[in-house]
C-alpha cells in the first residue's frame, strides 16, 4: 500500500480505488452539508490543555462498554455498503476489528450477512438494526443476530425518512451498479476494486435479498427506506424490542436532551449521541456541541457513546473529554477498506490508537477515564456546546473553605 501517515491518506487512495458512486457515498452528508461540516467544525474548535512533567511510562487505552472489555475506546460503527468499497468489505472490517481487540457492528443495509460475518470471524460482534414495517422479518433478523452470537443489538432511530444525498441521486446509485456505458467504463479503470468486487461473496444486500418477499431484488437504500422503514416507529416500541433481544440494547442518533432522557427511562443500556454523520437532518446540531448537554442531563444512568466527525485521536480525545465512555468510527474505516481491505482497515484502527496515545500523553493521562473534560481548554469551548469546565466547578467549594478560614480567624 502507498506510504500512509493518517486517516486523510486512506481517503485519497480510497479515492483513486473505489468508483466515484460508491466513494462519494460514504463521504456525503444530505442536501447543503451544513451539518456534516459543522461536525468537523465544531470539532476542531476544541482545543486542548497540554501539559508537562507528568509520568508517563505507562498508558493504558483499554476501557469497558456495556460490559464488554474493548483495548481500544472505540469501536467500528455500522455503515451500509462497506461491501461496495472493497468485495467482502464488511468481514474484512470484522475481522480487523476483532483482531484489533474492539466491537465491530454490521449494519442491517450491508453486502455479507449476519451469517457471513459469524463464518469469518467465529467472534460476538454487534449488530445494526433498522425497524420495518414487516414485524415478522424484525423478528426473523434479531433472531439472526442472536444465532450469530451478537453481543448487542444497536438500535438507529434517526432514520424513518431517508435524508437526501444529492450525489446518490447524480450518480444513480444501486447495488450492484446498474451496467450503463459510463459505469462500465469507470469500473474497466479500477481493476483493483472490480477484482476484489466480482470475487467476494455478494454483489446486493446480504441480509436482505431472499428474505422479504417482493424485495427480492433490491438495489438501493432509497428504495428499500421509502418502501419498508417503519415511520410508526416510536418509544413504546422499544420495549417490543428488549422482549424480543436478550442481551445488550444500545439506541443510536440521539442529539436532543430529553430524547436522551427518554432513551434512559426505555431500560437502553446505551445511547450513541450522533446525526447520522450528518446525513439525516441537515441544519441540525454538531454531535459534538450536543455531547457535553446530552451527557450532563443522563449522567451515569446509562452509558454514553459518541460517533460523527472523528477522523484523529485528538478528536477521540475531545469526545471522550466532554462526556462519551466510547466512539464509534464510521468514514475513517469505510475509507480505510476501500484504500487497502482488511491491511487498510487494521491501519486505520492503528493510526487513531496511536495518535490517541501521543495526545493522551501530551495531555498529562495515563487512563481512559483519566480523559476528563481537565483536558479541555475550557475558552475554546463553542458557545453552542453550553459547557462549564470541570476545573471552574470545583473551584468554588476551595473558596468557600478559604473564606471559612479567614472568617474563623477574624
Amino acid at each position: 500500500m502507498t506510504t500512509i501517515a493518517c486517516i486523510d491518506d486512506l481517503r485519497e487512495v480510497s479515492k483513486r480505488r473505489v468508483p466515484k458512486a460508491f466513494f462519494d457515498y460514504i463521504g456525503a452528508g444530505s442536501y447543503g452539508e451544513e451539518t456534516l461540516r459543522a461536525n468537523r467544525e465544531d470539532m476542531q474548535k476544541i482545543k486542548l490543555r497540554q501539559r508537562v512533567l507528568v509520568d508517563m511510562a505507562t498508558r493504558d487505552l483499554s476501557t469497558t462498554i456495556v460490559g464488554q472489555k474493548s483495548k481500544l475506546p472505540f469501536g467500528l460503527a455500522p455503515v451500509a455498503m462497506v461491501g461496495m468499497q472493497h468485495g467482502d468489505g464488511e468481514i474484512l472490517a470484522a475481522r480487523a476489528a476483532l483482531e484489533a481487540g474492539i466491537p465491530y457492528t454490521l449494519s442491517t443495509m450491508s453486502i455479507n450477512s449476519i451469517e457471513d460475518i459469524a463464518e469469518a470471524t467465529k467472534k460476538p460482534f454487534w449488530f445494526q438494526l433498522y425497524v420495518m414495517r414487516d414485524r415478522g422479518f424484525i423478528r426473523e433478523l434479531v433472531k439472526r443476530a442472536e444465532n450469530a452470537n451478537c453481543s448487542a443489538l444497536v438500535l438507529t432511530v434517526d432514520l424513518q425518512v431517508l435524508g437526501q444525498r444529492h450525489c446518490d441521486i447524480r450518480n444513480g446509485l444501486s447495488v450492484p451498479p446498474q451496467l450503463k456505458l459510463h459505469t462500465l467504463a469507470e469500473m474497466a479503470m479500477k481493476p483493483r476494486w472490480l477484482a476484489s468486487v466480482i470475487g467476494g461473496k455478494r454483489w446486493t444486500f446480504g441480509n436482505l435479498a431472499g428474505h422479504v418477499k417482493g424485495m427480492e431484488n433490491v438495489k438501493s437504500l432509497s428504495a428499500w427506506t421509502a418502501t419498508q422503514f417503519d415511520q410508526a416507529l416510536n418509544w413504546k416500541d422499544i420495549e417490543w424490542i428488549k422482549s424480543i433481544w436478550p442481551r445488550k440494547l444500545i439506541i443510536k442518533g440521539i442529539l436532543d436532551v430529553e430524547d436522551a432522557r427518554l432513551a434512559t427511562r426505555s431500560g437502553a443500556d446505551a445511547i450513541v449521541v450522533s446525526n447520522h454523520g450528518g446525513r439525516q437532518l441537515d441544519g441540525t446540531a454538531s454531535s459534538i456541541s450536543m455531547l457535553p448537554k446530552i451527557a450532563d442531563a443522563v449522567g451515569s444512568n446509562i452509558e454514553v457513546m459518541f460517533d460523527g466527525g472523528i477522523r484523529t485521536g485528538a478528536d477521540l480525545t475531545r469526545a471522550l473529554a466532554l462526556g462519551a465512555k466510547f466512539c464509534l468510527i464510521g468514514r475513517a474505516y469505510a475509507w480505510a477498506v476501500g484504500a487497502g481491505g482488511q491491511e487498510g482497515c487494521a491501519k486505520a484502527i492503528d493510526i487513531l490508537a496511536k495518535e490517541l496515545d501521543t495526545t493522551m500523553a501530551l495531555c498529562g493521562v495515563t487512563t481512559i477515564k483519566g480523559i476528563t473534560r481537565n483536558v479541555i481548554d475550557g475558552d475554546t469551548i463553542p458557545a453552542n456546546c453550553a459547557l462549564k469546565p470541570v476545573a471552574a466547578a470545583v473551584k468554588k467549594p476551595a473558596a468557600k473553605k478559604a473564606a471559612a478560614k479567614i472568617s474563623k480567624k477574624r
